[in-house]
Protein backbone atom coordinates (compact mmCIF):
# COMPACT_ATOMS: atom_id res chain seq x y z
CA UNK A 1 0.00 0.00 0.00
CA UNK A 2 3.04 2.80 1.13
CA UNK A 3 4.80 1.33 -2.20
CA UNK A 4 1.45 2.25 -4.41
CA UNK A 5 1.14 5.46 -2.87
CA UNK A 6 4.47 6.50 -2.49
CA UNK A 7 5.06 5.56 -6.67
CA UNK A 8 1.81 7.35 -7.48
CA UNK A 9 2.60 10.65 -5.51
CA UNK A 10 6.38 10.49 -6.80
CA UNK A 11 4.77 10.27 -9.95
CA UNK A 12 2.66 12.91 -10.01
CA UNK A 13 5.31 15.91 -8.44
CA UNK A 14 7.64 14.68 -11.22
CA UNK A 15 4.68 15.36 -13.61
CA UNK A 16 4.62 18.96 -12.20
CA UNK A 17 8.64 19.44 -12.59
CA UNK A 18 8.85 18.55 -9.02
CA UNK A 19 11.35 17.08 -6.66
CA UNK A 20 10.23 13.51 -5.53
CA UNK A 21 9.14 12.82 -2.30
CA UNK A 22 11.78 11.12 0.47
CA UNK A 23 10.98 7.86 1.89
CA UNK A 24 11.50 10.12 5.31
CA UNK A 25 9.29 12.72 3.80
CA UNK A 26 6.90 10.38 2.71
CA UNK A 27 6.41 8.64 5.74
CA UNK A 28 5.37 11.31 8.00
CA UNK A 29 3.11 12.65 5.52
CA UNK A 30 1.50 9.44 5.02
CA UNK A 31 1.38 8.72 8.79
CA UNK A 32 -0.17 12.20 9.72
CA UNK A 33 -3.33 11.54 6.72
CA UNK A 34 -2.96 7.79 7.81
CA UNK A 35 -3.87 8.99 11.17
CA UNK A 36 -6.14 11.32 10.62
CA UNK A 37 -8.40 8.93 9.18
CA UNK A 38 -8.04 6.51 11.83
CA UNK A 39 -5.94 4.11 9.80
CA UNK A 40 -3.02 2.08 11.95
CA UNK A 41 0.54 1.57 10.46
CA UNK A 42 -0.25 -2.19 9.62
CA UNK A 43 -3.04 -1.35 7.57
CA UNK A 44 -0.57 0.47 5.24
CA UNK A 45 1.93 -2.46 5.13
CA UNK A 46 -0.56 -4.32 3.71
CA UNK A 47 -1.11 -4.80 -0.09
CA UNK A 48 -3.31 -2.89 -2.04
CA UNK A 49 -6.90 -3.98 -0.64
CA UNK A 50 -5.89 -7.16 0.27
CA UNK A 51 -7.88 -8.75 3.16
CA UNK A 52 -9.58 -5.07 3.36
CA UNK A 53 -12.98 -5.13 4.86
CA UNK A 54 -15.40 -2.46 3.18
CA UNK A 55 -14.69 0.06 5.61
CA UNK A 56 -11.19 -0.35 5.62
CA UNK A 57 -10.96 -0.03 1.54
CA UNK A 58 -13.11 3.17 1.63
CA UNK A 59 -10.67 4.72 3.92
CA UNK A 60 -7.79 3.64 1.83
CA UNK A 61 -9.47 5.19 -1.23
CA UNK A 62 -9.98 8.62 0.84
CA UNK A 63 -6.21 8.45 1.95
CA UNK A 64 -4.95 8.31 -1.71
CA UNK A 65 -7.41 10.93 -2.06
CA UNK A 66 -5.73 13.13 0.65
CA UNK A 67 -1.96 12.05 -0.70
CA UNK A 68 -2.53 12.53 -4.59
CA UNK A 69 -4.87 15.95 -4.10
CA UNK A 70 -6.77 15.13 -7.61
CA UNK A 71 -8.57 18.29 -8.48
CA UNK A 72 -12.08 16.14 -9.16
CA UNK A 73 -12.76 13.22 -7.18
CA UNK A 74 -15.78 11.16 -8.00
CA UNK A 75 -17.13 8.89 -5.53
CA UNK A 76 -19.41 6.36 -6.60
CA UNK A 77 -21.88 5.15 -3.95
CA UNK A 78 -18.80 4.91 -0.99
CA UNK A 79 -21.40 4.57 1.30
CA UNK A 80 -22.41 1.15 -0.01
CA UNK A 81 -21.43 -1.46 2.78
CA UNK A 82 -20.50 0.81 4.80
CA UNK A 83 -21.14 0.96 9.07
CA UNK A 84 -22.21 4.18 10.82
CA UNK A 85 -18.76 4.61 12.45
CA UNK A 86 -16.89 3.81 8.75
CA UNK A 87 -19.12 6.25 7.07
CA UNK A 88 -18.26 8.90 9.33
CA UNK A 89 -14.96 8.35 9.26
CA UNK A 90 -14.73 8.48 5.28
CA UNK A 91 -17.55 11.54 5.20
CA UNK A 92 -14.36 13.21 7.72
CA UNK A 93 -11.88 12.79 5.22
CA UNK A 94 -13.76 13.91 2.25
CA UNK A 95 -14.99 17.08 4.28
CA UNK A 96 -10.89 17.69 5.28
CA UNK A 97 -10.31 17.67 1.95
CA UNK A 98 -13.07 19.85 0.61
CA UNK A 99 -11.68 23.47 -0.70
CA UNK A 100 -12.10 26.06 -3.71
CA UNK A 101 -9.48 23.48 -5.64
CA UNK A 102 -10.92 20.84 -5.80
CA UNK A 103 -14.23 19.13 -6.82
CA UNK A 104 -16.28 16.30 -5.38
CA UNK A 105 -19.13 14.54 -7.71
CA UNK A 106 -20.54 12.30 -4.90
CA UNK A 107 -22.90 9.75 -5.97
CA UNK A 108 -25.55 8.03 -3.71
CA UNK A 109 -29.31 6.75 -3.29
CA UNK A 110 -29.54 7.06 0.66
CA UNK A 111 -29.44 10.60 2.43
CA UNK A 112 -27.49 9.38 5.10
CA UNK A 113 -24.12 9.65 3.79
CA UNK A 114 -25.58 13.85 2.95
CA UNK A 115 -25.47 14.08 6.61
CA UNK A 116 -22.15 13.62 6.99
CA UNK A 117 -21.14 15.33 3.47
CA UNK A 118 -23.12 18.77 2.96
CA UNK A 119 -24.02 19.24 -1.02
CA UNK A 120 -23.47 22.54 -2.40
CA UNK A 121 -25.62 20.98 -5.54
CA UNK A 122 -28.27 18.10 -5.75
CA UNK A 123 -29.09 16.42 -9.42
CA UNK A 124 -31.50 13.75 -9.41
CA UNK A 125 -31.11 11.59 -12.64
CA UNK A 126 -33.28 9.27 -13.59
CA UNK A 127 -33.51 7.46 -17.16
CA UNK A 128 -29.71 8.90 -17.38
CA UNK A 129 -30.73 12.36 -17.47
CA UNK A 130 -31.07 14.80 -14.70
CA UNK A 131 -34.45 15.68 -13.84
CA UNK A 132 -34.53 17.61 -11.07
CA UNK A 133 -31.71 20.13 -9.82
CA UNK A 134 -31.25 21.81 -6.24
CA UNK A 135 -30.03 22.39 -3.31
CA UNK A 136 -29.27 20.00 0.03
CA UNK A 137 -33.22 20.16 0.52
CA UNK A 138 -33.82 18.30 -2.56
CA UNK A 139 -32.35 14.95 -1.07
CA UNK A 140 -33.84 15.73 1.61
CA UNK A 141 -37.06 15.88 -0.11
CA UNK A 142 -36.65 12.85 -1.97
CA UNK A 143 -35.49 10.75 1.32
CA UNK A 144 -38.93 11.72 2.56
CA UNK A 145 -41.38 11.60 -0.07
CA UNK A 146 -39.60 9.15 -2.42
CA UNK A 147 -39.23 9.24 -6.57
CA UNK A 148 -42.43 8.60 -7.49
CA UNK A 149 -43.73 12.86 -7.60
CA UNK A 150 -40.68 13.70 -9.09
CA UNK A 151 -40.71 11.21 -12.03
CA UNK A 152 -44.62 12.03 -12.22
CA UNK A 153 -42.93 15.69 -12.83
CA UNK A 154 -41.48 14.80 -15.69
CA UNK A 155 -43.97 12.12 -17.49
Amino acid sequence: NMTFLRTAVNAQRKLRGEEEMSAGEFLKVVRAKAKDLKIDADMLKRPVNVGFSGGEKKRNEILQMAMLEPKMCILDETDSGLDVDAMKLVAQGVNALRDNERTFLVITHYQRLLDHIKPDVVHIMANGRIIKTGGPELALEVENNGYADLLEEIA
